[in-house]
């Protein structure tokens, strides 16, 4: 089945056709680097980190330019409250957010552009747009003429004479009408600027992505992408501007990812409802947010909660247990023959050697995670089962293929079990110190040792209240945290 994308545009799922066969060219917006990320910055990187992912191991060569907006009104504003230059805010919360991600498991995109190192490619697109007749200047600033445009609003489905001027909606009464929207700001006392044909001044919000697009991806590019916040009118002006400039396509297919809210409400910092990836990852691993995230559609609203992320931690500490419990059993492999033997082991393997195939069809349907990590469940069920049945060849290979898939196409599971379990957030969320499970351990085995059984018990009871499981096996005694 080929690929096939939802397209904001049409409206419509498209099968997917790139400008030029093999390769790819994508850009999603990046952050406004003013503060530290939130749960809504979480999803709308982790889902197109996924798609550019399942676009390479699709075997497309993608070029992924993600932007960073490092001038800002709002930028500008906290360097004043902090009474320091805005550069350094931005710098600072530039930092911020390569960590956020990098915890997250995202990688690093093709081309990070920042906007204060494109103003000379503002300011010819600018000009373009002056000399075509689509803008005006007026005391220091440029404006686009929106009603100049045909077909604005045709991505929003926004009917251009319902548009009225409001808070999505840049208002200034010198403009010619109240939808036209700042392409250059003429610069106020105190504020940082540049040197432009209209005087000294900043660039608009809008007009950056269309000169960073234009200058590492060409007039015309396959995918962009970002939340569907910004679908009017940031990306309506992105189009706009772009398209009355060439008088091409800007982007072929648009991809928009759904809100996040919090237990069921609009999240936002006035409603005290506002949660930082930082705060989450003090307290859940990062594959636990990654998980969570994955396992709604991207086109979907997701819901943030406690109980969603204990049940995106039960879900992928399944994974964990079982990766560990196959590697615990790998010692018998030396003696296990490689060749399935009973019905069910052979029809496993074959199941696992189809994995791929459905976890691409899901994919290949606008980028299903959710029914990828349905798939993988299902084979983890199976690989379980075989361990069960002392099925040791076919139980790590169907280990290995889940845990390959997850990682290539979702980037889940990198870690090691050892280290899943064992790291600092886990830690942190108990009401125990790892020494003192190990010592209880060691209790409870002196106590078996002495026939105790009703002391052991205990022990085991009271760190199970505590968040910890303990399981008993060939080497030992181990313990997990629970899901």
């Amino acid at each position: 089945m080929p690929l096939r994308v939802y397209n904001t545009m049409s409206g419509e799922k498209e099968v997917f056709k790139p400008i030029e066969e093999g390769k790819v060219g994508m850009y999603a917006c990046g952050p406004t680097v003013y503060d530290v990320c939130h749960i809504g910055h979480a999803r709308a990187t982790t889902v197109f980190d996924v798609i550019v992912r399942y676009l390479r191991y699709s075997g497309f060569d993608v070029t992924y330019v993600r932007n960073i907006t490092d001038i800002d009104d709002k930028i500008i504003k906290k360097a004043n409250e902090e009474k320091v230059l805005w550069s350094e805010i931005a710098e600072r919360f530039t930092k911020e957010f390569w960590e956020d991600m990098s915890a997250l498991g995202n990688l690093p995109p093709s081309i990070e552009p920042k906007a204060t190192e494109y103003i000379p490619n503002m300011h010819k697109l600018i000009q373009t747009l002056i000399d075509k007749g689509f803008a005006y200047a007026i005391e220091g600033d440029v404006y686009f003429a929106v009603r100049k445009f045909a077909s604005y609003g045709r991505l929003s489905k926004r009917n251009m004479d319902e548009l009225i001027s409001g808070s999505r909606v840049e208002v200034d009464e010198r403009k010619k009408d109240p939808l036209d929207f700042a392409l250059w700001k003429s610069s106020k006392p105190g504020e940082p600027w540049w040197d432009s044909p209209w005087g000294k001044g900043r660039p608009g919000w809008h007009i950056e992505c269309s000169a960073m697009t234009m200058k590492n991806l060409g007039q015309t590019f396959d995918i962009h992408g970002g939340g569907k916040d910004l679908i009017f009118p940031h990306h309506e002006n992105e189009i706009a501007q772009s398209e009355a400039a060439t008088g091409k396509t800007f982007a072929r297919y648009w991809l928009h990812n759904g809100f996040v809210t919090i237990n069921h409400e609009k999240m936002a910092k006035s409603l005290g409802n506002f949660f930082t990836i930082k705060e989450v990852l003090k307290v859940y691993h990062p594959e636990v947010l990654r998980f969570f995230l994955l396992t709604t559609h991207y086109r979907n609203p997701i819901d943030y909660s406690d109980a969603a992320l204990n049940d995106a931690k039960t879900g992928i500490t399944k994974f964990y247990s079982t990766f560990k419990r196959v590697d615990e059993a790998s010692s018998e492999l030396n003696s296990a023959t490689r060749n399935p033997q009973s019905e069910f082991e052979r029809e496993a393997f074959e199941n696992f050697k189809g994995l791929s195939g459905k976890i691409e069809e899901a994919m290949d349907d606008d980028f299903n995670t959710a029914l990828a990590i349905g798939y993988l469940f299902d084979a983890l069920k199976t690989v379980n089962r075989l361990c069960d049945d002392g099925c040791y060849f076919t139980m790590s290979y169907g280990r290995g293929v889940v845990a390959e898939i997850g990682k290539n196409i979702l980037g889940l599971f990198t870690a090691t079990p050892e280290g899943f379990f064992g790291t600092e957030a886990a830690k942190a969320a108990l009401e125990i110190s790892e020494d003192e499970i190990k010592r209880m351990i060691d209790e409870r085995a002196e106590a078996k040792r002495s026939k105790e059984f009703k002391r052991a018990d205990d022990i085991r009871g009271s760190l199970l209240k505590k968040g910890i499981i303990l399981e008993d096996g060939p080497k030992g005694t181990t313990w997990k945290v629970k899901g």
